[in-house]
């Protein structure tokens, strides 16, 4: 336990600014701009969170093959995956920002076609692509410390970010200081560009980090220049991550979808509540990290026993974590909604939203933590399939089964979720603890 904690416990700090982060961007377009710019920022979870799942793909890759690269003690080999991982970031950061901004548009507009929301969804988002390769980059610097055991950097980055983003966040969108008008307003064009101005710094703090560590001292000029071999490897661990991840975009979109039915106000609701809830996930974020690293190392190292020990304590920590989290999140649901706006429709979807989906917490370690026990065995095609049965075919049999056969009611919808999330949870943790065991013996 006292490694989980020493690994897991600066990542879950980090994260809760992290989360704080995206927290702090909603208050700021529910309070300062509009209900309609909650909205806004809402709707584009699904093509952001593609983004974030590219990043974190990548550095799942980068995290696995670096820490079995150092139990296996090649730091040389460790060094070149690290670069060879932020060319690839690179690339795709320039490839996102391309595709973004010419596509994007009417994937929004397939959510919600308000001409207002759209506008400013569009604005948004439009900061976020070009600046797609500086927070790409940034998750594989962070995956390289990780991986060497070192999330404190990264904390420190987070907490770094989050106050700079207060500071930056009113005088962005306001376009004053200290009651001065200094330059036009930005808007929520403000809120992306104040996201960007501090994960660019972040990165240059953490390769400032890395220059200190065995994985500089290795670095060789060749090692930048693309490999195949290590591009495939990277890849073959990092694309089934990544299409996983991508299933909770393609989930999201949905969901926002059939939240849209609702009205601005369900969107508002429901994507503030999901920030919230994001917030609480903290302590499993952190606890799935140590163990994508520890599994990683043991796997390198030869040492099987130990993987199914990880797995087991992490399993009954994150189940007892998560049970206290639900209850928590539960009653704090109405009050965190008051954070966002004062709109009473608003504040309803999103606090009901969060009491029904606060049964289904326990079960997250279910999916979290075999999850990452797979990532850190090298077998991460697994978790790209039960993201696709988790984020993508379930909801729909579900929210269609409901609204069809049932009742065609935002309440309902998230009931059937909820139950179907326990069940699903349930069987995965009945396979991926025989598989582990498999995989051990073999």
């Amino acid at each position: 336990y006292n490694l989980f904690w020493k690994i897991a416990l600066p990542s879950s700090i980090g994260t809760v600014f992290q989360n704080l982060y995206s927290l702090v961007d909603a208050i700021f377009a529910g309070r300062m701009i509009s209900e309609i710019a909650l909205a806004a920022i809402g709707q584009t979870f699904p093509i952001y969170f593609i983004i974030i799942a590219l990043g974190i793909g990548l550095s799942i890759a980068t995290t696995s093959i670096v820490a079995n690269s150092i139990g296996e003690k090649k730091v040389s080999k460790a060094s070149q995956i690290f670069c060879q991982s932020l060319g690839i970031a690179i690339f795709v950061g320039i490839i996102i920002s391309i595709f973004g901004i010419y596509f994007g548009p009417s994937i929004l507009k397939s959510i919600n076609s308000d001409l207002e929301t759209l506008k400013l969804s569009t604005d948004y988002m439009n900061i976020i692509y070009l600046g797609s390769v500086i927070i790409l980059l940034l998750m594989v610097s962070n995956s390289c410390l990780a991986a060497l055991g070192d999330t404190k950097s990264y904390r420190n980055v987070l907490i770094f970010s989050f106050f700079l983003n207060i500071i930056l966040n009113p005088i962005l969108i306001s376009g004053e200081l200290l009651g001065y008008e200094i330059f036009n307003p930005l808007g929520i064009s403000g809120i992306a560009i104040a996201t960007i101005l501090s994960q660019f710094i972040g990165l240059l703090y953490l390769l400032y980090k890395i220059s200190k560590t065995e994985i500089y001292k290795f670095f060789k000029n060749k090692y930048l220049l693309p490999k195949l071999k290590s591009i495939t490897e990277i890849s073959i661990q990092g694309i089934p991550a990544s299409i996983g991840l991508m299933m909770i975009a393609l989930g999201s979109y949905i969901l926002l979808y059939f939240v849209s039915y609702y009205g601005n106000d369900a969107i508002a609701g429901f994507a503030s509540a999901g920030r919230y809830e994001q917030l609480l996930f903290l302590p499993l974020l952190g606890l799935s990290t140590a163990v994508t690293s520890i599994v990683g190392q043991n796997l390198g190292a030869g040492k099987l026993d130990r993987i199914l020990e990880t797995y087991k304590k992490a399993i009954r920590t994150g189940v007892i974590i998560l049970s206290l989290v639900a209850i928590f999140l539960f009653f704090s649901a109405e009050f965190s909604m008051r954070l966002f706006t004062n709109d009473e429709d608003v504040i309803f979807y999103g606090s009901i939203y969060l009491k029904i989906w606060a049964f289904g917490f326990p079960a997250f370690p279910l999916f979290f933590i075999p999850n990452a026990t797979f990532q850190g065995l090298k077998r991460a095609i697994i978790v790209m399939y039960m993201a696709i049965l988790r984020f993508v075919l379930i909801p729909i049999i579900v929210v269609f089964f409901i609204n069809s056969f049932i009742k065609e009611d935002y309440i309902y919808m998230f009931i059937g979720l909820t139950t179907m999330h326990w069940i699903i949870g349930i069987f995965y943790y009945r396979y991926s603890l025989n598989k582990i065991k498999s995989l051990i013996r073999n």
